[in-house]
């Protein structure tokens, strides 16, 4: 999900980064909304309320949704940060990164609600701002890494390319165009998931309160250990592959034979054993 990057990515690869990314976005977003009373996976909305309370002249909620907006971005900017400048040294840990900050944002929203939260507006405001800069890391690192294709935080853009796309199937040689095809699937994957996520929120937030954001970070671990256990599985066979190749045993290598026999071992329990000759039997 992690690992392949841009135009190298498959459908398959948008689809799982997508519909898990989705279902944890509409979690954290419902899951806001309920406790915050504000939404948390855009800001299209607190674009409007900065307007409005610039027009009141109340400098002070001004400064504060403007914190907000600025948080999402700077969150969508430290995600492609780290894809654009750690992506040489370590395609993984640059894409895992983001993720990785996100989850320590959201456990922190979950561990001070459950043990510390005291419902002052005052901690309202900066947990909102933690969950923002969190959705904006996710949204930024999926955007990045599919080259557009895929983000999952808001359903506005793909609501809108869903109905583009459905007005483009009422004439059959759309129907038959193996891209369009893939991208009404990628998008329709995301909107089901977005909204199973806020069912989910919705349904067990009040049984689970804070500890919903537990959730939603085991489904963010999901998809770091996805890639994780790919990437060093690839590399376990491919040690052993070079070991065998160069005959240049090596610990990877070593393991791989313990676990599974060596290659000679394995050949000799499937070649049978030669029958001999009733000529040879008499000559001996």
């Amino acid at each position: 999900m992690l690992r392949n990057y841009s135009n190298s990515r498959t459908l398959g690869d948008n689809i799982r980064l997508g519909t898990l990314t989705a279902f944890t976005a509409g979690t954290i977003n419902i899951a806001s909304l309920l406790i915050f009373l504000s939404f948390t996976s855009n800001v299209t909305g607190h674009y409007a309320v900065f307007a409005a309370e610039i027009s009141k002249g109340n400098w002070t909620q001004v400064a504060i949704v403007g914190a907000w907006i600025f948080l999402f971005f700077f969150g969508s900017f430290t995600a492609n940060f780290s894809v654009i400048n750690f992506n040489k040294k370590s395609k993984y840990f640059a894409h895992a990164f983001p993720l990785v900050l996100e989850i320590v944002c959201l456990l922190s929203v979950g561990i001070y609600g459950q043990f510390y939260y005291q419902k002052t507006i005052e901690e309202a405001q900066v947990m909102v701002a933690l969950m923002l800069f969190a959705t904006g890391l996710q949204n930024g690192l999926t955007a990045s890494i599919s080259n557009f294709l895929v983000k999952t935080t808001h359903l506005t853009g793909t609501t809108t390319d869903l109905g583009i796309l459905t007005s483009m199937f009422t004439q059959k040689k759309y129907r038959k165009n193996p891209e369009l095809i893939a991208r009404a699937k990628l998008l329709s994957s995301i909107m089901i998931s977005y909204v199973l996520g806020a069912i989910f929120s919705g349904l067990t937030y009040y049984y689970l309160e804070f500890r919903v954001f537990y959730v939603i970070s085991t489904c963010l671990l999901v998809v770091i250990g996805y890639d994780f256990y790919k990437i060093h599985l690839r590399h376990f066979y491919t040690n052993y592959r070079y070991s065998k190749i160069y005959n240049k045993p090596n610990f990877m290598a070593f393991i791989y034979d313990k676990i599974h026999g060596t290659e000679e071992e394995t050949v000799k329990e499937k070649r049978p054993e030669k029958s001999k000759l009733v000529l040879e039997e008499k000559m001996m």
